[in-house]
């Protein structure tokens, strides 16, 4: 036999892509070649698939005078990274009559090592579920990579730990009494994501907070409704302790969610462990490029926005980001995506995160503050505030003052259990409130919090009483709001009143989502 074929995958972002691989083989002075698009990864495949089949006790194909030619197909697709030399290597060894195997409904990716050995790759859980959906029952991958793929059910997962080892499995039984019997690999179960990872919130971070009831209160909103907060206030008051203690009252993500982050952390390169069943925490610092956190680069890469997507992205120092960065965040914050378009090609990322952003109300950071005064002059205030816009400033639902506080509030006054008591009642709150929400979504496609209401679903799903709209409405005249600030009025409106436990929206709620609109700081 001199021509064969086998089935790889690619992953992506978005999901992964079948590549076929197929092997030719033809008289002549040897020649290794690659074709279909390959990058410098790929094409250096040659050299360690050559070392790995003769270090597994095959005769390598440097040693042999064929010319070789390995087709990747679809070929107009980009191959990328080291996922074919495991179906490379498999192909040619089937072309030569070397091994001899049905790949009907196997798909095989991992790198090789010189020894033959598989390296660990990226994206084994998004290659599982593509592998699932285009009907193939059996998938071959790095041992290191099988308990992340084995989350996915309807195929079977073989963990392989080296080239020597597929082969003896794969091989057809033979009579010949030179060769060994077959070594069988065994499938890794199937794990239940019901069950995988499960485990109480940390609520500790939370409950050290002293103080600030009213910052408190607006991440309970955010964190019910999927809302967007920006805190400000002068410096050491606790906007960073508050962001970074907002993730332990989020809930854990469900199963189509940990299923959808984790594929994204995992094709990025950034899991660990195998499964995320907690909301992702991004923290980019304020020197960040536009490309780290939004994402782009010649060939499309996902940023910081994606890498929290279903979760937090927390911009501490938030007017000192770049501008690009923070203008670039109106797409993610409307949308839930990032679409970046190059010369190579154009992506769309899902960024759909909660913005947790902390400030200073101006570069010294003691504008208004009673006790400390503010040495910036009229142009610094004025640049400083420069740096966030309208559009941003519109897009962020709530804006909280994080004042200083008395020291005597800093001290402990007892042994904490009622601080923890509050935090716990505040999840609690937040998983109630999201439970309420997921009801009156169940057939709304893409809307699962109050924040994802789209104009049609506010109609429909948040009427408001004649006096209560009358009471928005004198609000939104005397306060000059934009049709957006508006709409996202109500969407807070209705996120308190599922707290409150109330099925309809009432003027305090209204109110109470007044209050969080900016006043002084960016006015």
């Amino acid at each position: 036999m001199s021509f064969a074929k086998v089935h790889g995958i690619q992953p992506t972002l978005a999901g992964a892509h079948l590549v076929t691989i197929e092997a030719d083989l033809t008289r002549g002075l040897h020649a290794f070649s690659v074709v279909g698009l390959p990058d410098k990864a790929v094409e250096e495949a040659r050299d360690r698939v050559s070392a790995a089949i003769k270090n597994s006790g095959f005769k390598s194909p440097k040693q042999r005078n064929h010319k070789i030619t390995v087709a990747l197909a679809p070929a107009s697709l980009k191959k990328e990274g080291a996922y074919f030399d495991l179906p490379i290597a498999l192909v040619y060894l089937l072309a030569t009559n070397d091994i001899s195997f049905d790949p009907k409904g196997k798909l095989f990716v991992g790198e090789l090592a010189l020894d033959g050995t598989l390296r660990t790759i990226k994206g084994a859980l998004p290659m599982a579920c593509k592998a699932r959906e285009l009907g193939f029952t059996e998938l071959y991958l790095p041992s290191g990579n099988a308990p992340e793929a084995a989350l996915i059910d309807g195929i079977t997962i073989f963990p392989v730990l080296c080239l020597a080892d597929i082969i003896d499995h794969l091989r057809k039984p033979s009579t010949a009494p030179h060769v060994p019997p077959r070594r069988p690999i065994t499938p890794t179960p199937h794990r239940d994501l019901d069950s995988t990872g499960a485990s109480e919130q940390n609520l500790s971070a939370f409950a050290e907070i002293r103080g600030q009831a009213t910052a408190k209160r607006g991440l309970e909103i955010a964190a019910a409704g999927g809302h967007n907060i920006a805190m400000w206030g002068p410096p050491g008051t606790g906007k960073t302790m508050l962001a970074r203690a907002f993730a332990n009252i989020l809930p854990r993500l469900d199963k189509d969610e940990a299923l959808e982050v984790t594929s994204i952390h995992s094709v990025a390169g950034t899991l660990k462990g195998d499964l995320m069943v907690h909301p992702p925490f991004r923290a980019p610092h304020h020197t960040s490029s536009y490309v780290s956190v939004i994402g782009g680069g010649v060939t499309p890469r996902p940023g910081e926005a994606t890498l929290a997507h279903h979760g937090v992205l927390f911009l501490d120092e938030f007017p000192e980001f770049d501008k690009r960065v923070i203008e670039a965040l109106r797409q993610p914050l409307e949308e839930g995506t990032v679409t970046i378009a190059r010369a190579k090609g154009t992506e769309t990322f899902p960024s759909q995160f909660i913005l947790v952003a902390a400030m200073n109300p101006c570069p010294c950071g003691f504008f208004g503050d009673p006790k400390k005064p503010c040495i910036c002059t009229p142009s610094q205030l004025q640049n400083y505030r420069r740096k966030i816009s309208g559009p941003i400033v519109d897009r962020i639902d709530m804006w909280i003052e994080v004042p200083r506080i008395p020291h005597s509030e800093l001290r402990d006054h007892g042994d904490g259990k009622e601080r923890v008591a509050e935090a716990a009642g505040i999840a609690k709150r937040v998983m109630n409130a999201r439970k309420v929400a997921e009801r009156r979504f169940a057939n709304v496609p893409r809307v699962r919090r109050n924040s994802h209401m789209r104009v049609r679903e506010i109609d429909t799903f948040v009427p408001l009483e004649s006096d209560v709209r009358k009471l928005l409405d004198e609000a939104a005249e005397r306060l000059d709001l934009s049709a957006r600030a508006y709409h996202r009025i109500i969407k807070l409106a209705r996120t308190i009143a599922d707290l409150d436990g109330k099925a309809e929206v009432e003027s305090p709620h209204v109110l109470e989502a007044l209050q969080y609109r900016p006043k002084r700081l960016l006015a």
